[in-house]
């Protein structure tokens, strides 16, 4: 049987580690909390992953699943994740765009609740219908207010199932509709008086929790109310500052993608780390060796990272001779922070003369990533 994870652009993550939530289950020796799918440690595992595989005995075979590394970053904010979730407060991630918010709140939901797919994505046209409740208008007109004509959200079901409940962009939506989420979070229950009796009031099952992310540099952000954040603990999501670890992060993403692309390409581990070594150099506005440059006002994150490698991969997959290099990089790199503002033009032909240029006349793919400079736009 093929797996529906392969039919699609992106699935799901429960679909995507299928085999490992059920080799975790099968394994877990742990207390589960009331609602949970695995214990606190077991759900740690899952995001960090193992040292050694698991071990799953069925029909007298064992079979050994690895449990891989998906989160790259802090484990101590992993854990005060998971204990957040146990309690009765939200969860909000906050940060800088690309630091893996939406996906560590992704791996989160599936591993405890066992779906990531109860999930309010908010914008400035949020309204309180798609956080509570809205309506089948057409049976509503024929029948009358009714559980069958009634549409649950995300948060409705995620209460009646007890899961764990995504909320992506909080902070985009306008401050009355965040304040919806005050009493839901308070009260652990949603009304709905238009039916009146045992079917207008849904308290939330044990397991419900909500995870929230906010993207507190991007324009339009609403300061969120003093009631709201008093329903949440607030954990930042720091861009990685580990050089080995964002270029295992980079190499591994890249391979997953251009399996998934089905394209052969060689990635060379000098062009990934030239790749790695000028996001972080950009990023903290200096060099290794102390050079300080200017940092361009785009945001320089990992997954930006992930990105530029796999469309370089791509440009030498059919462009090229099927070998990334150098020049692959600066090309694609130059749309990464080319984005709305002039200026950060200047600072990229900087970093180009002042930092590429010298590294250059002791490197080949930073000669490679020098020459290419040409495909600035003017």
């Amino acid at each position: 049987m093929s797996n529906p994870a392969s039919k699609v652009v992106r699935a799901p993550a429960e679909q995507v580690y299928a085999e490992e939530l059920a080799a975790l289950a099968a394994s877990d020796k742990g207390a589960r909390p009331a609602g949970w799918k695995l214990s606190p440690r077991a759900v740690r595992q899952f995001i960090t992953g193992s040292d050694s595989p698991v071990t799953v005995e069925s029909g007298g075979r064992r079979t050994k699943v690895v449990i891989t590394q998906k989160f790259y970053g802090d484990e101590a904010l992993v854990e005060r994740c998971i204990v957040t979730l146990l309690g009765s407060r939200g969860l909000l991630l906050v940060g800088e765009p690309g630091t893996a918010k939406s996906m560590l709140s992704e791996l989160l939901a599936c591993a405890i609740s066992g779906t990531s797919m109860l999930t309010v994505q908010g914008t400035a046209g949020t309204t309180e219908d798609q956080i509570r409740y809205s309506w089948n208008y057409a049976l509503l007109l024929a029948e009358g207010p009714s559980p069958r004509a009634l549409v649950p959200s995300p948060v409705y079901q995620g209460m009646r199932m007890g899961a764990v409940v995504r909320f992506e962009e909080l902070t985009r939506c306008q401050p009355e509709i965040q304040d919806v989420l005050v009493s839901l979070m308070s009260d652990k229950c949603i009304q709905v008086p238009e039916l009146g009796g045992e079917d207008g009031v849904v308290f939330a099952s044990k397991g419900f929790n909500l995870i929230g992310t906010a993207n507190l540099r991007d324009r339009g952000v609403h300061e969120m109310s003093g009631a709201l954040k008093r329903r949440f603990n607030f954990e930042t999501v720091a861009p990685l500052s580990d050089k080995a670890q964002e270029l295992s992060l980079v190499r591994a993403q890249t391979a997953v993608l251009l399996r998934e692309s089905a394209v052969d390409v060689e990635t060379p581990a000098d062009v990934l780390d030239l790749l790695v070594t000028t996001f972080q150099d950009l990023r903290l506005g200096r060099t290794a060796e102390g050079t300080v440059v200017e940092k361009p006002s785009t945001v320089m994150s990992t997954a930006e990272a992930v990105a530029v490698s796999h469309s370089a991969a791509l440009e030498a997959a059919h462009f090229g001779n099927g070998r990334m290099e150098g020049g692959h990089v600066a090309r694609q790199i130059v749309g990464t922070i080319l984005k709305d503002n002039p200026d950060d033009a200047a600072k990229l032909r900087n970093y180009f003369e002042v930092v590429a240029k010298v590294r250059g006349k002791t490197s080949a793919v930073w000669q490679q990533f020098y020459e290419a400079r040409k495909s600035l736009r003017p």
